[in-house]
């Protein structure tokens, strides 16, 4: 029997294990729309930012591994999915964006709300195309979905809501979305040449990323056999550092010390799974080999002496006979001293001090603490993602994801929203910084209205505080960053969300178990000290210089109290 483009649609949707489409209503996707309505296996969720939606259904692909969908109408209303489509593009989830255009009749006349969707969402997407009939359906549609789940990124769909409705005749090509994992590894002879590196090296760092998911056995194995300390990228941290006595922290701007040592130290570092972009923390001297799924990726950060494309798993199994027992293990237990170290300095920073500012450290301790084993943490870019990257302590089953890749503000929040409604029985936690919060803040009535449990605990410091750090380096005073925070507590009980303020430090603790003991949304406003800096493991000159240029200039101006706040919260006493 005949039947319409929009039926179609979300029958393929229900077929391929869809649970729920992020989005926001609008009359050209009213086809589609009712269609889900009377779905008995998918949701719409209903936004009040599109952004928010896209962000969302990255966070529900990411974590489960499955197609999530997200849908906005003609115009400005699936060119707010964009931003969000860009994170999840860049962190290799696959979505669908269903994008509505305007009547079909109109394209090309400058029509209200005309926009040229294959256009718009070329650069964020693998595949994005046009259903301009039924015709079309259901090939297209399937292959956009084919492009997602195969290449783990986003795809997009653009039909009017006058194609939506038309009936299609011939379904001869509906088939089942395929969602092969095959093998991949290197060459037996690239595999030789592997070995042979790691065999010759005396001090071997492994950087570990996403792409060591599911790895972890194998990677301790190999630790295990070459006695070499792992070193995780962010991405990586959630996939690596749990039950792991190899792992010695993170590299990079907002790592610790310890990890860039054991990679400078290094005379062979072999990077698994991961894309690292920031050139200035690679090695100076030592030999590097990548390995990465994606060809493409190999050699576009710094100069390799050997570059192979595999998956991180199956690589490590095929290379692990090949390779000889190191029982030197000089190397690997002074990069494990120097990593206990620094977690040492590290709590010693995470502490509570009464009468003072709470430090965001100790905040995110807590959180870490009392969190459940499981819990699913998203955090805002800046200052939030540093923290959890140094004091969100990950355990089996705990996840940790955010805007690493793209680096967008205001992503936890929605991530979160998308997080619980794929693991509607897990404790989500998200970590918000202020400004992130107030950019989506609208879609804090998105968890009223579904009642979901999300903790959100906002890091109010009253300022953009990464952007403040960055123009202290470059020796400038902030300018363009304060923020004029109302009571988010306050406001979170208003619409009916229960909410937590904290002033002093002594009350955080009681305030993150009652939070998270409760079984509804929570909103905790948190006001952490403006003047704390994450200092970066390596500090450069031309860095030291700016600073020092920053603080004598404020001084100068008189602002001698910033200078005494900043110089007590960080140097003074720690």
């Amino acid at each position: 029997m005949a039947k319409t483009v929009a039926a179609s649609l979300v029958e393929i949707l229900e077929h391929a294990g869809v649970k729920h489409v992020h989005g926001v209503v609008g009359d050209s996707l009213n086809g589609i729309v009712d269609e889900i309505r009377n779905s008995k296996t998918i949701k719409w969720i209903h936004y009040r930012h599109e952004e928010a939606a896209a962000f969302a259904a990255g966070a529900e692909a990411q974590l489960t591994g499955r197609l999530a969908v997200c849908a906005g109408s003609c115009g400005p209303g699936n060119m707010h999915l964009i931003n969000g489509l860009y994170d999840a593009h860049r962190s290799n989830a696959p979505v669908l964006a269903i994008a509505a255009h305007i009547p079909s009749e109109q394209i090309g006349t400058s029509y209200f709300q005309e926009t040229r969707p294959e256009s718009l969402f070329r650069e964020c997407s693998y595949y994005c195309e046009t259903i301009a009939s039924a015709r079309q359906m259901p090939r297209v549609l399937q292959i956009a979905m084919q492009h997602a789940i195969g290449q783990n990124g986003v795809a997009v769909i653009s039909l009017s809501g006058d194609v939506a409705m038309e009936k299609m005749e011939d379904e001869k090509l509906e088939h089942a979305i395929f969602l092969n994992r095959p093998a991949v590894r290197p060459s037996d002879e690239e595999l030789q040449k592997l070995a042979q590196l790691i065999n010759q090296a005396k001090k071997v760092t492994l950087l570990c990323g996403a792409g060591c998911a599911g790895a972890h056995d194998m990677l301790l194995a190999l630790g295990e056999k070459i006695k070499s300390p792992m070193v995780h990228a962010l991405r990586g941290k959630e996939h690596v550092q749990h039950d792991n006595p190899y792992d010695v922290g993170m590299t990079g701007l907002i790592g610790i010390s310890s990890g860039y040592h054991a990679v400078e130290e290094s005379d062979l570092l072999v990077m698994l799974g991961t894309d690292f972009p920031y050139k200035e923390w690679f090695p100076s001297k030592s030999k590097i080999v990548q390995l990465d799924i994606r060809t493409e990726r190999l050699g576009r950060r710094c100069r390799l002496d050997l570059g192979l494309t595999g998956d991180v798993r199956e690589t490590i199994k095929a290379v692990l006979p090949f390779l000889e027992e190191v029982t030197d293990k000089s190397f690997l237990e002074k990069c494990q001293e120097r990593y206990q170290d620094n977690r040492k300095n590290l709590l010693e920073h995470a502490k509570p001090v009464s009468g003072h500012a709470i430090h965001p450290e100790y905040l995110t301790r807590v959180l870490s603490e009392k969190a459940d084993a499981n819990a699913i943490f998203t955090t805002d870019v800046g200052t939030p993602t540093v923290w959890a990257a140094r004091y969100v302590d990950m355990k089996t089953g705990r996840r940790l994801i955010g805007s690493f890749n793209h680096g967008s503000m205001a992503s936890a929040m929605p991530q979160a929203i998308g997080a619980q409604f794929a693991y509607p029985e897990q404790q989500v936690i998200a970590l918000c910084g202020d400004g992130g919060f107030a950019m989506l803040m609208g879609d804090i009535l998105t968890i009223f209205q579904y009642d979901l449990p999300v903790k959100l605990i906002v890091y109010n410091n009253s300022s953009l505080g990464f952007v403040a750090m960055e123009m202290k380096v470059g020796g400038m005073p902030p300018f363009g960053t304060d923020l004029k925070n109302p009571d988010f507590a306050k406001m979170a009980e208003a619409i009916g969300i229960k909410g937590i303020r904290v002033e002093a430090a002594e009350d955080v603790e009681a305030a993150i178990a009652a939070a998270l003991a409760h079984p509804g949304p929570v909103l905790v406003d948190v006001v952490v000290n403006q003047a704390e800096l994450s200092m970066p493991p390596k500090i450069e000159f031309e860095q030291a210089k700016g600073f020092g240029i920053y603080m004598l200039r404020q001084t100068l101006l008189g602002d001698g109290k910033e200078v005494w706040d900043t110089l007590s919260s960080n140097f003074l006493g720690k």
